[in-house]
């Protein structure tokens, strides 16, 4: 069945080379139960690794049932192994973490057995070997006769026709030794089993036939007895083993050693985690640098602000104000947008200050001061140092420049409650809704063309322009207006009761309004007429209050909507477009400032995070490949069993890659019990709220990966060597 012809197994070291065994030539058979001794270095347990298949040969021919093998490669050995070799070990190379159960299933499983059938053969063997007690008990916490018991238990459960054996005493006490030995005799009834031994007074008993080596060398071939010349050896079957088995175990090596998951798996949140903070933070530069810029059209240029339009073109109405409003990440409404965009003017004696319209109810408290209680006051925002110049002015009286009454010129007054200290330049003014509404007013006729025309006399106000300007008075009757004389254009030179054509235009609409003259002034009846001083308003046209306040405000055709959250504008703006609304994102329309330098920072983000991976997958390797190092006995082991370089590979992969997973997961559930405040960390939430989920994509992307690279990386390690070699390195 085996045989060796002229065998020599040679090793090389720094140049240097020696001799494991030289010139040996051998036949075995099924049956035999072979003891093979010699004093320590003569060659015995070389030659019982070299028939193994776990280490290779330099000279001479070895045959299996008579095929040759000196061609054989690491793969063939691997199969080699798995059809033909049962191996019992002086150390037991059994895995410690896992049960006497699963260490003898582990080998059907190999051997591409189902897990269902697997169980009663285990089963049967171990109460063959006696053992069957403590089949649920862990093998680190047997006896070393229990242990080699469960070591040729294994070995049965294989099932091959060549059972080999070294040293398998060697730890043992007497009793257990005595035991063991009549195990493997038993054994050999129907299987070759090759015995290497120190002691060969303690197995004279059982053997068939006993080798001698010396120096290498077979000294003496003895036959003892005779031995059962007539087994059928029966074809055996094996497969690779089954893809759920791989899953079973990866799983099962996942958890068997906590220390080892709970240490890999806080390498992995380290991974992640530091690949969370760097695209946050680039995000987060991203954003800036997208929000940052100027617009030729608005002032207010907030990544919170988003202007909206209907669709139709129609005016807003109360019912659509309150569908938005009731979209989660809507803060706030301006319905009037040109106020959004309007700077106004506050002057006092000994000091100017501009800033951007806000309403004083969004304020929460000041830094000195009060908050606005009455219509006519305000707040204001300064930078630190102005406030040490300017400590006087809370309660202050000062005025809106722009504004005044029409009838008595005077300004547009109002009192300084109080001063909120802003770090960066975006000055705001904290009004009340009626100095609001009044700028609103006033914004209002800003944007609006009031073109007139009277027989042949035709022209455009302009607010503040005097002549030809539209100015309100309560004197003038509803519908009616009173305009100078211009009798020489009409006929019979009587202007009274004739049409008046105003023609209205804003950018959201555009009509005709029909008046009727009520009077003509002169500088006699200007005063009573109107009510305004002649000397001032002499050449202007003047119609009632209401018609006048109803030229402007024809309702809101735009508006802006703050959002609460602007990371989640885009799901707003989503939402909105739903309900048929035409919308408008301020980042997206202001002109960033050094498109040169925004590149250069994308090329310098795409570097600095390749070398971060880069970075990353090093130190996870070297970190995880010392945690490993503790199986690498394991690995070697299941090689030893027979495992192909591919099994052992996926096995490593699943129990990594269940790792990473458990940790990205862990990560995920972090972020997430952050984001609703469960968890208190402010920067992790703010950081967070740059990251899309294409960035959670890549980052998980990135650790399956980087994962995929170390098991493979490992693998190569425990790959290098020879199955016998890569043991010796651990034990």
């Amino acid at each position: 069945m085996l045989e060796l012809k002229n065998v020599s197994k040679f090793y090389y070291n720094k140049g240097m080379v020696s001799s494991g065994f030289t010139k040996v030539s051998l036949k075995f058979n099924v049956g035999e139960f072979v003891a093979i001794t010699g004093e320590s270095g003569s060659g015995k347990s070389t030659l019982l690794n070299v028939i193994s298949g776990l280490d290779s040969y330099e000279e001479g021919e070895m045959y299996i049932f008579g095929n040759e093998t000196s061609h054989y490669t690491e793969k063939d050995y691997e199969i080699y192994r798995k059809k033909y070799i049962g191996n019992i070990f002086q150390n037991f190379n059994l895995v410690n973490s896992y049960t006497v159960y699963q260490n003898v299933e582990l080998i059907l499983l190999l051997n591409g057995m189902k897990k269902k059938e697997a169980k009663d053969k285990v089963i049967d063997i171990l109460k063959k070997v006696d053992l069957f007690r403590y089949k649920n008990k862990k093998v680190s916490k047997l006896s070393g006769g229990q242990k080699q018991r469960v070591a040729i238990a294994r070995a049965l459960a294989s099932d091959t026709p060549i059972i080999l054996a070294d040293e398998p005493t060697g730890n043992l006490d007497k009793k257990s030794s005595e035991s063991v030995l009549k195990l493997l005799h038993e054994v050999s009834q129907d299987k070759l089993v090759i015995v290497v031994t120190h002691n060969y007074d303690q197995i004279e008993e059982y053997v068939t036939r006993k080798i001698t080596m010396h120096d290498g060398r077979v000294l003496e071939d003895k036959k003892i007895k005779e031995y059962n010349k007539d087994i059928e050896i029966a074809k055996r079957q094996y497969s690779n083993i089954r893809p759920f088995n791989k899953l079973l175990l990866g799983i099962r090596n996942t958890f068997n050693i906590p220390i080892k998951f709970l240490l890999i798996t806080f390498v992995y949140l380290f991974v992640v985690f530091a690949l969370f903070f760097a695209y946050a933070a680039f995000s987060e530069a991203d954003y800036d640098s997208d929000i940052f810029g100027y617009s030729y059209f608005f002032n207010n240029t907030s990544d919170k602000r988003i202007i909206i339009k209907k669709n139709d073109k129609t005016a807003f109405t109360d019912e659509d104000y309150e569908k938005i409003n009731k979209l989660s990440n809507v803060d706030s409404i301006v319905k009037n947008d040109l106020l959004v965009d309007q700077y106004i003017s506050v002057s006092l004696d000994n000091y100017y200050f501009y800033g951007n319209v806000y309403n004083s109810k969004e304020l929460k408290k000041v830094d000195y001061g009060e908050l606005p209680t009455n219509d006519n006051e305000i707040v204001i925002t300064m930078a630190p140092y102005e406030y040490d110049r300017k400590s006087n002015i809370v309660g202050s009286k000062a005025i809106i420049d722009d504004l005044h009454n029409y009838t008595t010129k005077q300004d547009y007054e109002i009192i300084i409650s109080g001063i909120v200290i802003i770090d960066d330049y975006d000055y705001k003014v904290y009004i009340s809704d009626k100095i609001q509404n009044d700028i609103g007013n006033y914004v209002n006729k800003q944007n609006t063309s009031l073109n007139f025309k009277f027989y042949s006399i035709s022209g455009e106000s302009y607010l503040y322009g005097i002549n030809n300007e539209i100015i309100p008075s309560s004197k003038v009757p509803s519908g009616r207006v009173v305009i100078p004389d211009w009798s020489y254009v009409c006929p019979k030179s009587r202007c009274k009761d004739k049409e008046f054509k105003l023609h209205v235009k804003t950018i959201y609409y555009e009509y005709d309004k029909y008046f009727t003259v009520s009077d003509t002034y002169s500088k006699k009846t200007f005063n009573r007429l109107t009510g305004y001083n002649y000397d001032t308003y002499n050449g202007a046209i003047f119609i009632n209050d209401n018609d006048y306040n109803d030229l402007f405000n024809k309702g809101y055709y735009q508006s802006s909507v703050f959002v609460k959250n602007p990371k989640e504008a885009r799901d707003t703006i989503s939402e909105l477009e739903a309900l048929d609304i035409k919308t408008l994102y301020l980042p997206d329309v202001i002109f960033g400032e050094g498109e040169t330098f925004v590149r250069i920072m994308k090329i310098v983000k795409v570097v600095v995070i390749s070398v971060l991976i880069f970075v990353l997958f090093f130190i996870a390797y070297f970190i995880i490949r010392l945690i490993l190092k503790s199986r690498n006995i394991y690995y070697s082991t299941i090689r030893i069993l027979g495992a192909s370089s591919k099994t052992t590979n996926d096995l490593l992969n699943i129990e990594l890659l269940i790792m990473s997973h458990i940790s990205y997961i862990i990560f995920i559930a972090f972020i997430v019990l952050i984001n609703y405040k469960i968890i208190k960390s402010p920067l992790i939430y703010e950081l967070s709220s740059y990251c899309k989920l294409s960035h959670y994509a890549i980052m998980y992307v990135v650790l399956m990966i980087m994962t995929l690279l170390i098991a493979s990386r490992y693998s190569r390690k425990i790959f290098k060597n020879s199955a016998m070699n890569a043991y010796r390195e651990e034990v």
